[in-house]
């Protein structure tokens, strides 16, 4: 098992349909196609709450773009192609979020966006045609990936998704336990870790011939 570290440049992991290079920043790199694959972002979320009473913390927009600019930056990709779920709910249509997300969208002009609408899209609705980013429906064909939000199977691709949110729980010594966002890798199948704060997990449970990639 590789546990993912912050500060490290990537893991590169052989896959049927080319290389890829998994981050401790929850993003994967394909090196070939100079494409960025980001899962379940999730803008929007605490605000939904928030709006509803629920006492969250404030900030999450700007610190989730920022994180978006750091990978950015490691990888310097040409193109970037949100895995579904990129907006949490119609309450994040609101000026300061879309003001802030307008904002990071001019400093990374150069760079093709693309979202695979997932399940909290098509509730949220797509993104302002401002933004220039793309909107398709699963699966996407890139290459040999096939670009998904829910898990899929795909003959002859490797299926990249979202949704799942998943998470592995590690036993240290003594009783020490951690609960990690992981990359979840199935035969034809790789799981992203959700790139969102404030966006919980689901516990996998690998089996044989399975692998997961845990982000510290």
């Amino acid at each position: 098992m590789k546990v993912l570290q912050s500060g490290e440049s990537g893991w590169p992991l052989s896959t049927q349909a080319g290389e890829l290079v998994l981050s401790a920043r929850r993003v994967a790199y394909s090196p070939v196609l100079k494409a960025l694959f980001v899962a379940d972002v999730h803008l929007g979320k605490a605000a939904t709450f928030r709006s509803l009473g629920v006492p969250v913390p404030a900030g999450t927009t700007q610190e989730n773009l920022d994180r978006l600019s750091l990978a950015i930056a490691d990888h310097q990709p040409h193109a970037i192609y949100f895995l579904g779920d990129l907006l949490h709910a119609k309450a994040a249509h609101n000026k300061d979020l879309l003001e802030k997300l307008h904002a990071w969208r001019l400093q990374h002009a150069d760079i093709d966006m693309t979202l695979i609408r997932g399940n909290h899209d098509s509730k949220a609705g797509d993104p302002p045609a401002t933004l220039n980013i793309t909107v398709v429906e699963e699966p996407f064909v890139l290459g040999g990936f096939a670009l998904c939000h829910h898990l899929h199977t795909v003959p002859g691709a490797l299926v990249l998704a979202g949704h799942e949110h998943p998470v592995v729980v590690l036993n240290g010594k003594g009783r020490s336990r951690a609960r990690l966002p992981c990359f979840y890798l199935k035969s034809d199948q790789l799981i992203l870790p959700s790139f969102g704060a404030f966006t919980g997990g689901y516990q996998v449970n690998p089996q044989v011939g399975e692998a997961v990639f845990p982000v510290v």
